[in-house]
């Protein structure tokens, strides 16, 4: 049995679809709520692999989520004890945060809706990433984005606005910055519901293409490669990955006389 706790941080962000391919595998998953008063582990003991999720607070919002400080420090731990760890958009941005990276607000404003990410050449050597389509779906509800990733982090997922979609720290420890969690119909509800949203008229009009059909195809095309990498996390928190045991370096080309070479 591969025992996983999910760290669900905000009501109106429950695991929906992931907890759905969560239990298609043979994971035993415990759900832990710090909103609604569960405390978070003091360590990581008898946890083969850890999740966080997203939420409205910000990733430094101690004074709203008072469990966030706790959260941080549990992943330095994580980091360090090589669990592995899956964070989705605010879960992303505290494992960043607990590691000397940078969350701010950001520059070009909230991405919301359906949106493409572009794989990074090392993703194709990433044990979580690897089959993750070159230029898969992702549906974004963010306002706050990483803004530098911390030193020794591996960049995976890219995109235009907001380069830093997917990152890895460690040799198990994985940030997303949108939900794969959730279908279209709960991005329509956080929009309409949003009162950021509803402050700033140019911001809602701005987000409604991306909130449209678009939205469908997007939750379409994003149901078997998430599944799959949902599935793909339970495997490696039940066998573990150790440091070495795969590379992130591309080969080098050493100059010789008669030509390259590959190493």
């Amino acid at each position: 049995m591969v025992n996983i706790t999910l760290v669900e941080h905000d009501p109106s962000n429950p695991p929906l679809r992931l907890g759905d391919w969560l239990a298609e595998t043979d994971a035993h998953v415990t759900v832990l709520r710090p909103h609604a008063g569960d405390a978070l582990p003091s360590s990581l003991d008898g946890i083969d692999g850890l999740i966080s999720l997203g939420g409205e607070m910000g990733a430094y919002d101690d004074d709203t989520a008072p469990w966030l400080a706790d959260m941080r420090r549990l992943l330095v731990e994580t980091v360090r004890s090589n669990t592995p760890y899956l964070g989705i958009c605010l879960g992303a941005q505290l494992l960043a945060a607990a590691h000397g990276g940078r969350v701010e607000r950001g520059a070009d404003g909230p991405e919301i809706g359906a949106y493409f990410a572009s794989k990074r050449d090392l993703a194709d050597l990433d044990p979580l990433f690897m089959d993750v389509p070159l230029s898969p779906d992702v549906m974004q509800y963010h306002f706050d984005a990483v803004t530098m990733l911390p030193r020794g982090a591996v960049l995976l997922l890219s995109s235009i606005g907001y380069p830093n979609q997917a990152f890895r720290l460690g040799p198990s420890a994985w940030g997303v910055q949108f939900h794969i969690e959730t279908p279209a119909e709960v991005i329509r509800v956080w929009r309409e519901t949003d009162p950021q949203l509803a402050a700033d008229e140019e911001l809602y009009v701005r987000s409604e293409r991306r909130c449209g059909p678009a939205l469908d195809e997007a939750e379409e095309m994003m149901t078997e490669p998430w599944r799959a990498f949902a599935h793909r996390f339970v495997e490696i928190a039940g066998t573990g990955v150790l440091p070495g045991v795969f590379d992130t370096n591309a080969p080098r080309l050493p100059i010789h006389a008669d030509g390259p070479t590959l190493n």
